[in-house]
């Protein structure tokens, strides 16, 4: 009679993965790199002191970003800057607030070797996933080879380009649902596209124009991270960040780089009346260079249409 033992069973964003040990064989109930690539995601044994998983610093209930001001590393460090979300990443050009990756995968790689997060070279992280019962199973499955660099970045990349949200009231609405968002949300739409300008960086389907900005948060003094000019070292991109996509923006509070927001109406304020909030700013967007004028009731009606943004499946309950 053969001998089965149920090992574990782990439930990660919804997906089952199931591991089983029989006749000293594992059976892997993963198919995709993608499903692999979400129960790495959650998995501590990528880190250094197998403390902490990506979803640590990207909970998955608010669009993968972090309710902390600043993430805790694997060893309890706290990290400089606030970590973004990850939903609708899969068309994007650069990541990171700096932009220093070109790529998902290359972005997968950037936390897991970094000193102050997971802390985990790339070579440590195959040679411990090759030792792993499962994972040595599961590689062989999905990808027909054993675990390396490659197809451990690309597992995880490929989750992430599966987190594309668009079950919005928004998109309901421009398919042609009038009711799916409130006036004061249709109004907020025109305000966006119209008086407050916000188009002119938040573009497109995912509402990023992909580009670099200063938006003025940059002084030299208690506001000192430069942003891109670190990676470039190029004066002219000193200041400036990453344009995020807004989808989901309503649940990833706080906001900006150095988390300074920590509402959706502090944000659209300061827009409205950046010099009340950053005296003598380095390099800011010409764009801000005057009060939008806004009335309390626009800069409400601008929240109430970026809360309108929000993927069913992250609302709050």
């Amino acid at each position: 009679m053969g001998i089965s033992k149920w090992l574990a069973t782990a439930v990660c964003g919804g997906s089952l993965a199931l591991l089983s040990l029989q006749s000293a064989e594992v059976s892997v109930e993963l198919n995709t790199k993608e499903e692999l690539g979400e129960k790495l995601f959650s998995d501590p044994i990528l880190s250094r002191g197998r403390a902490i998983s990506c979803a640590s610093c990207h909970i998955p209930q608010f669009a993968f970003a972090d309710t902390a001001a600043f993430s805790i590393g694997d060893k309890g460090t706290r990290l400089t800057r606030n970590s973004p979300a990850l939903t609708n990443l899969s068309g994007r050009t650069d990541f990171f607030w700096d932009g220093r990756a070109g790529s998902l995968e290359e972005q997968v790689l950037g936390p897991l070797s970094a000193h102050d997060e997971m802390d985990l070279s790339v070579d440590q992280a195959v040679e411990r996933l090759r030792k792993d019962d499962f994972y040595s199973a599961a590689f062989q499955k999905v990808f027909k080879s054993e675990v390396n660099d490659k197809n451990l970045l690309s597992a995880i990349a490929a989750f992430e380009r599966t987190l594309e949200t668009t079950d919005t009231p928004y998109d309901r609405y421009l398919d042609g649902d009038e009711k799916a968002m409130s006036e004061a949300a249709v109004r907020g739409r025109m305000l966006f596209i119209g008086k407050a300008n916000c188009a002119t960086c938040h573009s497109g389907e995912d509402f990023t124009a992909d580009r670099f900005k200063s938006i003025g948060l940059f002084n030299g003094k208690e506001l000192n991270d430069s942003g891109r000019f670190k990676i470039t070292k190029d004066s002219a991109h000193i200041g400036l960040f990453k344009v995020p996509g807004l989808r989901n923006v309503a649940v990833t509070a706080p906001y900006m780089h150095n988390a300074m927001f920590k509402t959706l109406r502090e944000v659209v304020q300061y827009y409205n009346t950046p010099d009340k909030f950053v005296r003598n700013p380095i390099n800011r967007d010409l764009s801000l260079g005057s009060a939008l004028n806004l009335s309390d009731h626009e800069v409400d009606d601008i929240v109430t249409f970026l809360e309108a943004l929000t993927d069913d499946r992250f609302k709050q309950k």
